[in-house]
């Protein structure tokens, strides 16, 4: 799925990264979203190597990356934790500095990244989320319904990770597989038929409810994020029905710019060749 890329794992220290880099150009950190992995990113990565040099990376906890414990306070699996990973990645592959998009959960690390290491983070392109803090703090009953799984996963060990385990086919995958390629569904479910996976996915909600808001609520109108960012979402989902996408941003961001593509939540994967358009015009221009 990814012609030309190697293979690699990266010991950060704290975790071991698993990841996919190839191409040649300016360094690009490509980051997944939940429950998925690097694979997400198979049918944009190789056009986007052909101008960049592409790092795909496992969020620790998920994919073929390590699983660290975590901790009462959940920070491990903070998105500042895992922001602190790609840092290290991006620096042992001879990068300090970089561009990244993020997609879901990997969009709330690479927000956080930009937020905590300005200097790290030369352009960032975010999809389909807004803030962990402003998605909370906005919360209404449409949100607490379309979006339960932040609320069960975040609840206490081991309760979520024991009722997955019944058929995690059925709850990661019940609204349907249409949205991916054979081969990405199937390292998908390979994934979430592995109960350290479940647990470490448990946990980074957990941190999102608890940790992560109270990183936002800090930063909120004190740090602003000082990079272009690019925020796309799909018109067909949630976000584009709940929120004025671009003026939340613009609350965080000094440089905003984007748009909804005609697609659910998967914008990769459901619309690669205008997620494809989108990234290359933004992080070339």
């Amino acid at each position: 799925m990814f012609p030309g890329f190697e293979t690699m794992t990266v010991d950060t220290g704290e975790a071991r990264i698993h990841l996919r880099k190839g191409g040649k150009g300016p360094p690009l950190l490509l980051l997944h979203g939940h429950p998925q992995s690097h694979v997400m990113w198979h049918l944009v990565a190789p056009r986007l190597a052909e101008e960049f040099t592409v790092v795909a990376a496992d969020l620790r906890g998920y994919g073929d990356s390590s699983k660290p414990e975590s901790a009462p306070d959940h920070g491990p699996y903070s998105k500042r934790a895992m922001a602190l990973d790609q840092v290290a990645v991006m620096a042992r592959l001879g990068f300090e500095r970089f561009m990244v998009a993020g997609h879901d959960r990997g969009g709330r690390v690479a927000y956080r990244l930009a937020l905590d290491h300005p200097e790290r983070v030369t352009k960032l392109a975010v999809l389909d989320i807004v803030p962990t803090g402003e998605a909370f703090g906005r919360t209404d009953m449409a949100f607490a319904l379309n979006y339960f799984h932040w609320f069960f996963l975040a609840q206490p060990a081991p309760l979520p990770e024991r009722l997955i385990a019944a058929d995690p086919d059925l709850f990661y995958f019940r609204r349907g597989e249409h949205q991916f390629t054979p081969e990405a569904l199937a390292e998908y479910r390979r994934h979430v038929r592995d109960p350290e996976t479940v647990h470490a996915m448990c946990e980074d909600y957990r941190a999102g409810a608890t940790i992560d808001v109270a990183l936002d609520k800090a930063d909120f109108g004190k740090r602003r994020i000082t990079c272009p960012l690019l925020a796309l979402w799909g018109r067909s989902g949630q976000l584009d029905q709940a929120y004025d996408v671009l003026a939340i941003w613009r609350s965080w961001a000094k440089d905003v710019r984007g748009r909804p593509l005609d697609c659910g939540h998967y914008l990769a994967e459901e619309q690669p060749e205008e997620t494809y358009r989108e990234l290359r015009a933004f992080f070339s221009g």
